[in-house]
C-alpha cells in the first residue's frame, strides 16, 4: 500500500513537470518563432516568400537572397545613426541631470524637502502619453519641433523621476563618514559627486544607463509626432514608413526589421553582466 502511494505521488510530480516543461517550450516557441520567420524571409524574393512564408528555401534548389540585407542597411544606416545619436545624448543628460538632483535630495535638508520630494513621486503615476500634447506645444515655443535636439531634451528629462528616486536612495545609504572625510579633505560638493558617489554608484548607474538608453531608442510616439524630415528620422518612426513604402518587397522588410534588432541584441549581450550587478547592488542597498 506504501509502494503504491509513493508510486503514484511519483507519477504525479512527473505530470506536473511535464507539464511546467510543455508551458515553457510553448512560451519560448511563441518568444522565438517570429524571429525566425523574419530571418528566413530575409533572405528571399517575394515569389520564394509568397510560395512559401512559414519554412527556410532549399540552398541546393533556390537562391538566397543576401542583397535584402544590403538594401535594408542602406535604408536603415541614416536612421540608425539617429537613434544613436539621440539615445546617447539622452542617457547621458538624463543620467547627469539625475545624480546632480539625487544628491541634491539626499545631501541638503531644505524646509519644504519633503513636499517637493513628494510632488516629484507623483509625476511617476502620470502616464507618459498624457504629456503629449502640452509636450508638443513646448518644443513648438522653443523652436524645437523636427529637430534631433528635441528628441534628446525630452530623452534626458523624461526619465528623471525613476533616476532620481532610484539614485537618492542609493546616496542615502552610502556611509556618511566617507562625504566627512572629503570635506576635510577640501572637497566640495562636485568633487564629492565625482570622487565619492560616481565610483560607488557604478553598477546602478550602469543599470540606469542601460534602460535608459533603450527606453530613447524604442521611443516611437514622440518622434513620430515631432519629426516630419526624413533625414531625421529615428529608427522607429523610419521603420513604420518604411513598412509602407516597402510592403510589397518583403525580404527588404523583413531584413530591415533584422538589422534594427541587432543594436539591442549588441546590448544585451555585452552589458548583461553590468545590468545583473547592478540590480543586485540594488537589493543589497535596499
Amino acid at each position: 500500500m506504501e509502494r503504491e502511494t509513493v508510486g503514484q505521488a511519483r507519477r504525479h510530480q512527473k505530470r506536473i513537470e511535464a507539464a511546467k516543461h510543455a508551458i515553457i517550450l510553448v512560451v519560448l516557441f511563441m518568444t522565438f518563432f517570429p524571429l525566425y520567420v523574419m530571418l528566413q524571409a530575409s533572405v528571399k524574393d517575394n515569389a520564394t516568400f509568397l510560395a512559401n512564408p512559414w519554412l527556410p528555401t532549399n540552398p541546393l534548389t533556390t537562391t538566397w537572397h543576401f542583397e535584402n540585407w544590403t538594401a535594408g542597411w542602406k535604408i536603415l544606416g541614416p536612421y540608425i545613426a539617429n537613434s544613436v545619436f539621440v539615445s546617447v545624448l539622452g542617457t547621458a543628460g538624463a543620467l547627469s541631470l539625475g545624480l546632480l538632483a539625487a544628491y541634491f535630495f539626499a545631501r541638503f535638508k531644505m524646509p519644504l524637502a519633503n513636499v517637493f520630494w513628494s510632488a516629484l513621486m507623483l509625476l511617476m503615476l502620470m502616464p507618459a502619453i498624457a504629456n503629449l500634447v502640452p509636450l508638443f506645444l513646448l518644443l513648438k515655443k522653443f523652436h524645437l519641433l523636427n529637430t534631433l535636439w528635441g528628441l534628446i531634451v525630452v530623452g534626458a528629462t523624461g526619465g528623471q523621476v525613476v533616476n532620481i528616486f532610484i539614485l537618492r536612495n542609493f546616496i542615502e545609504d552610502l556611509p556618511y563618514d566617507l562625504f566627512e572625510a572629503a570635506e576635510v579633505d577640501g572637497a566640495g560638493h562636485l568633487a564629492q559627486l565625482w570622487n565619492v558617489v560616481v565610483p560607488l554608484s557604478g553598477p546602478i548607474l550602469s543599470t540606469l544607463a542601460i534602460l535608459q538608453f533603450i527606453g530613447i531608442w524604442n521611443d516611437f510616439i514622440l518622434g513620430l509626432v515631432i519629426l516630419s524630415d526624413k533625414d531625421l528620422f529615428t529608427l522607429g518612426v523610419g521603420l513604420i514608413y518604411l513598412d509602407g513604402e516597402y510592403m510589397k518587397n518583403w525580404g527588404v522588410v523583413m531584413a530591415a526589421y533584422a538589422i534594427a534588432a541587432i543594436p539591442l541584441v549588441l546590448i544585451f549581450i555585452f552589458t548583461m553582466r553590468l545590468f545583473v550587478r547592478g540590480l543586485s547592488a540594488g537589493a543589497i542597498k535596499g
